[in-house]
């Protein structure tokens, strides 16, 4: 994706703490499609923030993915082109959902500057949605299992392997940095608003490709 001009430290202090001056009980606003900073490469994140605003910034975008409710927020998403985000998936789900999803518990963390690659030919075919696409869900494949290299907010590099729906989660997520939403990589047919969810319990595959078509 085409980058905008970078911001310095400065302009990159000002903005994101005039965001949070702008939150209510720790929580902003998260932006949506047409929004030029989701279609934005964000920059990466080389200590830009004083420490404490980039504290407050990681509470208010674990907060703001709470109160979404979601499992990941990346900073362009709260529209702040840096390449931050936040993940976490503690929700309670069925057994058979949890199955069908490969769905294991993922607990709080953060990623900064992270890249992705698969680690195996193995893809995971699934419906998927995204924050700052309100009400609606669409079909993605992605690689099951993927090996995510990152740092967290301290600079420590890692390198970390998951699979499933953690993969499909930090993929997600990892995406939003590179300034490419789900929707980019979905099957479009696929594409479902979420009042017609009822028409396909437990969102199975074979029973919307057959209504749908794709």
């Amino acid at each position: 994706m085409n980058s905008s001009k970078e911001l310095n430290a400065e302009d990159l202090t000002d903005l994101v703490a005039g965001i949070l001056a702008e939150s209510k009980d720790g929580v902003v606003p998260i932006v949506q499609l047409g929004h030029p900073v989701l279609r934005q490469q964000a920059q990466r994140y080389d200590a830009q923030l004083p420490e404490q605003l980039l504290t407050e910034l990681l509470e208010v975008m674990r907060s703001t993915m709470y109160d979404a409710p979601g499992v990941g927020l990346a900073a362009p998403q709260i529209g702040i082109p840096l390449q931050i985000a936040v993940l976490e998936d503690l929700y309670s789900i069925d057994e058979e959902s949890a199955a069908l999803r490969e769905r294991a518990p993922l607990e709080y963390f953060e990623i900064f500057n992270p890249t992705y690659r698969a680690t195996g030919v193995r893809e995971a075919v699934f419906y998927e949605g995204c924050l700052s696409f309100e009400g609606f869900q669409a079909v993605v494949h992605r690689p099951a299992e993927i090996i995510c290299n990152f740092s967290d907010r301290e600079g420590t590099k890692i390198a970390r392997e998951f699979s499933g729906w953690q993969a499909r989660i930090v993929q997600h997520e990892t995406d939003h940095l590179a300034g490419t939403v789900y929707i980019d990589k979905a099957l479009t047919r696929s594409l479902i608003n979420e009042t017609e969810l009822y028409r396909y319990p437990g969102l199975e595959l074979s029973h919307a490709q057959e209504e749908l078509k794709f």
